[in-house]
């Protein structure tokens, strides 16, 4: 019997058989906007320096390769929690905690499966557009999937329409947010903006699940939790999905949390006896490694001071390939119609280029973006902008 025989082909990812497509290329002046990743100025991902001295800490001092249990490393998740509601918030007493996850992905998934077993019937609604991983993971969990508008053909953020969904959408279904610098868009919500969300979950008695991915990379690690700490201060329960992928340069480690927040501390350890059922039957316990680097970090000043300044300096080195993108295409006179890629926030532009000018992109200049038009800011270089910008401005003329 051929047991196989009715197995048959899916599609590969695009971003990463765009990885492949990029890797193939011989042009020497090819630019690579595909992948999620940050790079320095030399085109690398490198390891933070922070990191890299928590590991050797680590290397001399760790004892043992054990077990980290369900939840994961216990400092890892108190020290998390704090990164993300704030050192002095009342809720860490004993309402809100971290489980441990392979990655922010780990989390998301981790949080469909819970909705999924412990909350039957309940819809979830995604932002249009969003990053496609959220459709399969929630869809593999068996959850209803439905949208939210967010930003339009005209590639602006329209939160009117996106209030007036949120306002009719189910009691008590779950509504996915990204806390910051949107992927793939890159538009986030104001301070306005979240209020007036607030008061539509509010109204329509919803779940919030936040999806915080890119904490430090839009406006500061302080200012990026902004939504965040409001939907906790005002709502009784609360999802949150944490990533230390980008901010700490942890991707191949796979560090991320599901961090919850509820009404009472008896409903809090509810929760978590779920969390760890299902996380049992998904990866048991999570890797252990990039958890013990974070939290060595944050638990330590001086090495939290230097990788909070290294940070800072990765954000402040995309918002400023943003501005000089722009500026570069001013010289051919498109300032205007690319303005929005100055006004976005972290390492992700919806350009508004179409997919028939990404093609031709990657055809004739080897510039490589997915075919929404999503480019990853953070794999420019500043000595190349006015290539770039030249391309683009080709491609738009005709």
């Amino acid at each position: 019997m051929n047991h196989f025989q009715a197995v048959s082909r899916v599609p590969g990812d695009p971003i990463l058989g765009l990885m492949d497509a990029y890797r193939a290329d011989s042009n020497p002046a090819k630019f690579d906007l595909g992948v999620g990743v940050y790079k320095d100025a030399q085109g690398l991902t490198s390891i933070p320096r922070a990191v890299k001295l928590a590991e050797q800490q680590l290397l001399e001092n760790e004892t043992s390769k054990s077990y980290i249990g369900g939840h994961g490393d216990p400092l890892f998740d108190s020290v998390l929690c704090q990164l993300v509601l704030g050192v002095d918030n009342p809720l860490l007493a004993e309402r809100a905690a971290a489980t441990q996850t392979p990655g922010g992905t780990g989390a998301l998934r981790l949080c469909a499966d819970f909705i999924a077993h412990c909350l039957p019937g309940r819809g979830i609604w995604l932002s249009d557009p969003t990053w496609p991983i959220h459709e399969s993971i929630f869809a593999a969990a068996g959850l209803r999937v439905s949208h939210y508008p967010y930003v339009g053909a005209d590639n602006q953020l329209n939160v009117d329409a996106m209030l007036a969904a949120l306002s009719h959408v189910p009691k008590g279904d779950v509504v996915l947010l990204h806390a910051c610098c949107h992927n793939p868009t890159g538009f986030d919500l104001s301070a306005h903006d979240w209020q007036r969300v607030l008061a539509a979950v509010k109204a329509r008695d919803l779940l919030p699940l936040i999806d915080f991915a890119y904490q430090g990379f839009g406006d500061g690690l302080e200012q990026d939790a902004f939504a965040v700490r409001l939907f906790a201060a005002e709502l009784p329960e609360l999802l949150i999905t944490s990533s230390c992928s980008k901010n700490f340069g942890l991707y191949r480690e796979r560090t991320g949390a599901l961090i919850v927040c509820a009404a009472t501390a008896g409903k809090l350890q509810d929760v978590r006896s779920q969390l760890a059922f299902i996380a049992r039957n998904l990866w048991s316990t999570p890797p252990a490694h990039g958890a013990a680097v974070v939290a060595t970090i944050l638990a330590d000043d001086e090495l939290r001071g230097l990788w909070v300044n290294e940070l800072e300096g990765m954000r402040k080195r995309v918002a400023s390939l943003r501005g000089g993108l722009v500026e570069a295409l001013a010289a051919f006179g498109l300032s205007q119609r690319f303005a929005h890629i100055d006004q976005q926030r972290g390492m992700f532009s919806y350009t508004g280029l179409s997919p028939m000018q990404v093609q031709r992109l990657r055809d004739e200049y080897s510039v490589y973006m997915l075919s929404s038009g999503r480019a990853n800011m953070a794999g420019l270089e500043a000595s190349r902008l006015k290539q770039l910008a030249s391309a683009i401005a080709q491609v738009c003329a005709t």
